[in-house]
């Protein structure tokens, strides 16, 4: 049967390719030609069209495309407390053959929550859809695992263990904050705890003074303390993934190292694991999913190539992984957004709607229409 709360039987991760007006504008902004006003009016313009755009295609949960950002990460936690955003950074972070802008975010000083413009930016999107209106934030975890405990400052955290902490309740006051703002779809992007399933991502965490068999656990705590107050009716979603920056990626490995702790402790209500190709392993670690309301949104369809992929070759991956958790609570999407930073990921418009046109067909196909 379709499923009538998120997360639903064809969902998506959330960002979508820019229109070049968009790029343009932003680039006008970037050279002073345009204010921060025309910039935004830009933005609506093209968000209330790709609003459009997902429901005409007949998804249930709508985004903005995360059209008002740079990055998928940076431009969040650049507004929390005790963080700086910074645009000179010594080099990019590495994919697989490319390196993104050099820019980044750098802890300098307690970690704290005193509200985001992130939340006028679903009210805006809430205000523009009848369905289900989405938002993506970082999970906590991405403000530690880059840089690792080198980069928290002693003099600030002498103990590890009270930045986690502080995280967890400036991300527990940012779910409070969405909350009261009305929404009730809300996903952590986790890239890192699926990088713990690299051996090579694994000794760079040592090597930047962590311990990687105890991150998984660390982060499962600091996320749970994230959510633990929201509200009954609101499904927080979990997204897993291995690198996304002009369709290359940066990790591998499948989840057995972390599935325990990401599918039984970690208390979101859906998983989006990315399952689009070799690197992410079997459906084995779907085992862990406990019996119940939990739900993996299994991501078969690559959003890092405009080749369409075979209804039929998804629906017998969809067949396998029913080998390991319920076909009922499993449902479908792309293995990633379309544009984690601005730059987006080399395939046409059409090629991406196109896309998430087919994973509405086929969950429609495989759970029935509503």
């Amino acid at each position: 049967m379709q499923r009538k709360k998120p997360p639903f039987r064809a969902d998506h991760v959330g960002s979508l390719l820019r229109p070049q007006v968009l790029k343009e504008a932003r680039a006008q902004k970037k050279d002073g030609k345009i204010d921060a006003a025309q910039l935004k009016a830009v933005e609506d313009e093209a968000i209330k069209r790709v609003i459009k755009q997902q429901e005409d295609v007949g998804l249930q949960s709508i985004t903005d495309g995360e059209f008002r950002r740079s990055w998928w990460h940076f431009d969040f936690l650049g507004f929390l407390d005790g963080v700086e955003y910074y645009t000179h950074a010594e080099q990019g972070i590495q994919f697989s053959g490319v390196q993104t802008r050099a820019e980044g975010v750098k802890v300098k000083g307690k970690i704290g929550y005193s509200g985001h413009p992130m939340v006028d930016h679903f009210r805006f999107l809430k205000a523009h859809t009848s369905r289900t209106p989405k938002m993506t934030i970082p999970s906590p975890s991405v403000l530690h695992f880059r840089s690792g405990r080198n980069a928290i400052p002693k003099d600030i955290y002498p103990n590890l263990d009270d930045f986690f902490n502080d995280l967890g309740q400036a991300y527990k006051k940012a779910v409070q904050d969405f909350a009261t703002a009305g929404c009730r779809y809300l996903q952590l992007d986790e890239t890192n705890l699926a990088y713990l399933c690299d051996p090579e991502q694994r000794e760079l965490s040592r090597q930047r003074g962590d311990d990687p068999d105890s991150l998984p656990e660390k982060y499962a705590q600091m996320i749970n303390t994230a959510i633990a107050d929201r509200p009954g009716d609101m499904v927080i979603s979990m997204h897993l993934c291995r690198g996304n920056f002009r369709s290359t990626f940066i990790s591998k490995g499948g989840y057995e190292p972390v599935a325990k702790t990401l599918l039984d402790t970690i208390k979101v209500d859906g998983y989006f694991m990315e399952y689009d190709n070799e690197r992410s392993g079997g459906f084995e670690p779907l085992r862990h999913l406990p019996k119940g309301d939990k739900t993996v949104i299994l991501g078969l369809v690559t959003s890092k190539t405009g080749q369409l992929e075979s209804k039929d070759n998804i629906k017998r991956r969809l067949e396998q992984a029913a080998k390991f958790a319920d076909l009922d609570q499993l449902c479908l999407s792309p293995q990633c957004g379309f544009a984690s930073t601005e730059e987006g990921n080399v395939l046409a418009d059409e090629e991406q709607w196109a896309k998430l046109r087919m994973i509405v067909e086929v969950a429609e196909e495989v759970w029935g229409k509503n």
